[in-house]
């Protein structure tokens, strides 16, 4: 058996895009207020906590206060069969509809997490995105329940269904309605179908790059299938190169058919169109720093994030047996450095070419 590793080529997605990558002023004061109450719940186990610590200022610290909610909910829901992850999920939507209501003793910590929050959300935030949030995370904390579902199966959808799915399990829909935070975003706006495409064209970026960054962890611990990459590569019969080829070009048509899709924006009037159009930039910027962020953080490459989006390579991690794993990271992402470090650069093997 040859023991060099094998190489991931990552291609650059976000060379064209028009929204460049921006930090908010206050992200290290927030971000160390926020991380210090939510280490407080003790949620993650020591691994889990060292990989997630690698990983307007109010509103900011909501901003953050949600990220790191979204990764405790992944981190527990990913490594359970369908009906616990169902179960885990009535807790949460309960936790969100009685924000007030002390929670069980003896419950998932994930209860107290989103009550928690959401009682700090609904003190400072619009009524509107409030309703817009609510039915956007339901959507998404639903489709887990989906994937788990297809992951007791072994199941790999069609790039279409898979689409449709990861549109609502990458979480960028709620996410993007953080933008809304103080504003009086009409109904009509928001479910208006030209803006409704719109979302959906953003939520399409953010899964491309996020299932391309993150697959060498997924393939690692065995939980690929929920995974762009792989889903192309069984249909269409693509090695990772190939699939990862289709995949930014799939992107680049995404990013034209949103660009376009602005020109369809109807108006609203002059108070309700600028509004439109900080919502409109806003979930435009997202694209862009989720694309970053998934560099940035530790949570998918170590502490080489920067070094691979700069050279678009990636040692393939080997696969591990996680059957014994809990909640927490399942492949610790140090391993990546460690990979690194253990292997003479020199003998890493070119990428296959893709497929034609």
């Amino acid at each position: 058996m040859d023991p060099r590793p094998k190489v991931i080529c990552l291609p650059n997605t976000m060379t064209n895009w028009p929204w460049p990558r921006a930090m908010n002023p206050h992200y290290e004061v927030v971000k160390v207020e926020v991380d210090a109450a939510f280490r407080e719940f003790k949620a993650l186990s020591a691994e889990s906590q060292e990989a997630f610590d690698k990983c307007d200022s109010e509103y900011l610290q909501i901003a953050c206060e949600f990220v790191n909610v979204l990764i405790i909910v992944d981190e527990y829901t990913d490594v359970e069969n369908a009906a616990v992850a169902e179960a885990m999920v009535g807790i949460v939507i309960d936790a969100l509809h009685n924000p007030h209501k002390t929670r069980p003793e003896g419950e998932c910590i994930l209860g107290e997490i989103v009550r928690q929050f959401w009682a700090r959300v609904i003190q400072t935030t619009s009524l509107p995105f409030q309703r817009h949030f609510l039915d956007s995370y339901t959507a998404y904390i639903r489709a887990v329940i989906v994937e788990a579902l297809d992951r007791n199966e072994a199941h790999c959808r069609s790039i279409g269904d898979y689409i449709k799915l990861r549109q609502d399990t990458c979480a960028a829909k709620p996410l993007i309605t953080l933008y809304e935070m103080e504003m009086d975003l009409p109904d009509e706006v928001f479910y208006h179908p030209v803006i409704v495409e719109l979302v959906e064209c953003i939520a399409e970026l953010m899964l491309i790059d996020n299932d391309m960054i993150s697959y060498n962890r997924e393939q690692a611990t065995g939980d690929e299938n929920h995974n762009l990459i792989t889903t192309v590569m069984m249909e269409l019969g693509l090695d990772r190169s190939g699939a990862m080829v289709w995949a930014a070009r799939y992107h680049t048509e995404v990013e034209k058919r949103f660009i376009d899709g602005l020109t369809k924006v109807p108006s609203w009037g002059p108070s309700t169109d600028v509004l439109v159009k900080e919502y409109l930039d806003g979930m435009a910027t997202w694209a862009q720093a989720n694309h970053s962020w998934s560099y940035e953080t530790q949570r998918y490459l170590g502490t080489r994030g920067l070094e691979i989006q700069r050279t678009g390579l990636v040692p393939l991690l080997p696969r591990v047996n996680c059957k014994a794993s809990s909640a927490g990271a399942k492949v610790h992402v140090a391993d990546l450095s460690m990979m690194d470090a253990t292997a003479d650069r020199k003998h890493l093997e070119a990428p296959d070419q893709p497929n034609s």
